[in-house]
């Protein structure tokens, strides 16, 4: 028999030892597991228990909280102990892909056991902290079942019963983010190519990004509708025409614009396919590589 609210946390890296620490937090009797061992010590000091196999750390739990390297490595370690998964609740937040995550869904069910599978939207020392949140994927039910637990994380957010939907959003949502990374580096690099440095400039870019920032609600509405003709402020022509100046200045500066540099053959060609009268969310239409998708 297992405690009901026990968690069963497999994986000590630094988010799978920070989930356990907020699981320990939150007051529930945790048990950990990890494949090389001597990383249990400040989390055995706070209260877990160390398993010694990973087949004594699953049965220890009704909820299995999975964070390893990759999906590799979270088949090479479910695999062996599948039998040991039957009637349990496994959450995997290991990063993946849409289709990794159905893979493992289906798998799950075949063995027996419910897999809910996950994208955290933090870094660990934001786990257990109000700005948290992780997304969850898989039977509903499960979710709800446990979803007072899995709250120790961060905001709980189940985006439906597709095991692969998790996965799409934490994709997209980093994707985002790298974008904008990509933009701000660029920044930094320009400015500091003049000798100014990085953080005199940092207000500036944080103004003028936080300014830019908030138009996700706009584009939406014009990606679901297919419509980019709509109150359009700076047509994507204009643009276009204007785009070599970033590349030129990059290169006057000695910079290369190999992070901007892939965005003006876009723009260049939805203008040239007779849209430069609309807005830059159109450019989402030269994307698609699959037919169905569009």
């Amino acid at each position: 028999m297992t405690d009901e609210k026990s968690v069963t946390v497999l994986g000590l890296g630094a988010m799978g030892s920070a989930l356990a620490r907020a699981f320990l937090a939150a007051g529930r009797p945790v048990t950990v597991w990890n494949r090389t061992p001597g990383k249990a010590g400040d989390l055995v000091a706070g209260g877990a228990t160390e398993a010694a196999a990973v087949e004594e750390a699953v049965r220890a739990s009704g909820l299995v909280v999975v964070c390893l390297w990759d999906h590799r490595s979270v088949h090479e370690t479910l695999d062996p102990v599948r039998a040991a998964l039957a009637g349990r609740v496994v959450v995997n937040l290991t990063n993946g892909t849409p289709g990794q995550g159905r893979e493992l869904g289906e798998w799950a069910r075949t063995h027996g056991f419910a897999l809910l599978d996950g994208g955290i939207m933090a870094v660990p020392p934001m786990i257990g902290a109000p700005g948290a949140f992780v997304l969850y994927s898989g039977p509903e039910e499960a979710f709800t079942t446990h979803r007072e637990t899995l709250d120790a994380l961060g905001e709980s957010r189940y985006v439906g019963p597709d095991h692969g939907r998790a996965a799409l959003y934490d994709i997209a949502l980093l994707s985002a983010m790298y974008g904008a990374m990509m933009g701000e580096l660029h920044a930094f690099a320009m400015v500091r190519s003049a000798g100014v440095a990085a953080t005199g400039f940092a207000p500036l870019l944080q103004r003028w990004m936080a300014a830019v920032g908030g138009l996700q609600e706009r584009t939406a509405q014009l990606v679901d509708a297919r419509d980019y003709t709509r109150d359009v402020v700076s047509n994507l022509g204009m643009q276009a025409a204007a785009y070599h100046n970033l590349i030129d200045a990059a290169h006057e500066q000695g910079v290369s614009p190999e992070l901007l540099a892939p965005l003006h053959p876009l723009m260049l060609r939805r203008a040239a396919e007779g849209h430069g009268h609309e807005d830059n969310a159109g450019l989402i239409e030269l994307l698609f590589t699959r037919r169905g998708t569009t």
